[in-house]
Parts: structure tokens; C-alpha cells; sequence
């Protein structure tokens, strides 16, 4: 079996980072994480990255005086370099423009903890406490050129207890996105998750496996 080669891009502990190493450990998953690059040198999931063997490097966004197009073309480089040929987004920090998103179409995913398209942004469990909603989650999609956006190809559910705080919700949002991103990775690198206009169909993949809840 060909695994796709992919990178994961951080900014810090890189939790889910983990979730996917974890996951390629396994001889029979589609996909092997082939790189781990993140734009902040002290970010803890490059020791992590480094301690399971997988290389790293760094492009920091704060060498490029705030040009954005220059900072991804040397990130692209080197995704390149690598012969890379998917790209995991897991808590990368930086919001990206149209030259990196329009060059990976297709081929980059992120996670957010949202069920998109509701809460886009930060301050998602903060936000959904606020608003009363009965259910929150995490959603695993394509990147497009608008912030958390693009379509979606798996996403987890939990229910909002009446006790929650923003950081008890945020700790049971971050188990399903650990389960979810492993999952939606294996869709991708496996050719099941198709993007077709705004949906992603997944073929003769279990429908009922694109929500999770727990």
C-alpha cells in the first residue's frame, strides 16, 4: 500500500499532532506523517514530533516583516522539499491567503473545535456557552481561501451540560477532535472523502461514521 506522505503544521503542543502520529503507527493506515513544521521555534510539538522519529524544521512567520505570501512560499518550499502530499493543519496559528490554500486545494485539512459553520474564529466554547446551544463539537474539513471554511469531511458531537465551563467544555471538545482528525485523515488519504462543490461524498464509505458522538 502507498501511504501519502503529509505534513502536520503546528504552533504549539500539537495534541492533535499526536493523534495523528498515533494513528500512522499503524502499518495498514494511509497515510504517514512525513514532516512536522511549525512557525514558532519554542512550539512543544516539535519535541514531540522529534522524539518519534519524524523530522522537523521551522519557517518562522516573524523573519518575513509581515509578508504573508513570502512566509508561505518558503513554507510551500519546503512542503516540496519534502515531497509532501497532504497537508494537516493542527493548531497552526496563522490565518492563510489564497497563494498556499489555492496551491494545496484539495490537499489540506484542518480541525476545528466548532460544528462548523457555526463559531468560525476563536473563543469557540466561550462563544457556545454563551449562546445556549444544546450541542458542540469539532469538525474536520478542506481548507478554502475563507477562515473555517471549505467543506466538511467528518465531525464530532457532544452535549453542553448545564455545569460546563469553557475550559471542562474545551478539554471534551479536544477528545473528539482526537478521535475525529485520525479518522478524517484516513478518509482523505484513502481517496474516500471526494470534494464535490461545497460537499465532500465519501463514496461507499459508513455515512454514519461522518458524525461522531460520544
Amino acid at each position: 500500500m502507498s501511504r501519502k506522505r503529509t505534513a502536520v503544521l503546528i504552533s504549539g503542543r500539537g495534541s492533535n499532532m499526536s493523534a495523528l502520529i498515533s494513528a500512522a503507527q499503524s502499518p495498514d493506515y494511509p497515510a504517514e506523517v512525513a514532516l512536522v513544521l511549525s512557525n514558532r521555534p519554542d512550539a512543544k510539538g516539535l519535541e514531540r514530533a522529534a522524539e518519534n522519529g519524524i523530522p522537523t524544521t521551522v519557517v518562522d512567520h516573524k523573519l518575513f516583516s509581515g509578508d504573508r505570501q513570502a512566509f508561505e512560499k518558503a513554507v510551500d518550499d519546503i512542503l516540496k522539499e519534502h515531497r509532501i502530499e497532504l497537508v494537516a493543519l493542527a493548531g497552526f496559528m496563522r490565518i492563510l491567503t489564497p497563494y498556499l490554500v489555492d496551491a494545496w486545494a484539495n490537499r489540506m485539512i484542518n480541525i476545528h473545535p466548532a460544528l462548523l459553520p457555526s463559531f468560525k474564529g476563536l473563543e469557540t466554547h466561550e462563544r457556545a456557552l454563551s449562546e445556549g446551544v444544546k450541542l458542540h463539537g469539532a469538525t474536520v474539513h478542506y481548507v478554502s481561501s475563507e477562515m473555517d471554511d471549505g467543506p466538511i469531511i467528518m465531525q464530532g458531537a457532544i452535549p453542553v451540560l448545564d455545569t460546563d465551563t469553557p475550559d471542562t467544555l474545551a478539554a471534551r471538545v479536544l477528545e473528539v477532535e482526537h478521535r475525529i482528525y485520525p479518522k478524517a485523515l484516513e478518509l482523505v488519504a484513502s481517496g474516500q472523502a471526494k470534494v464535490s462543490g461545497a460537499r465532500v461524498e465519501t463514496g461507499d464509505a459508513d455515512a454514519s461514521g461522518m458524525l461522531i458522538f460520544p
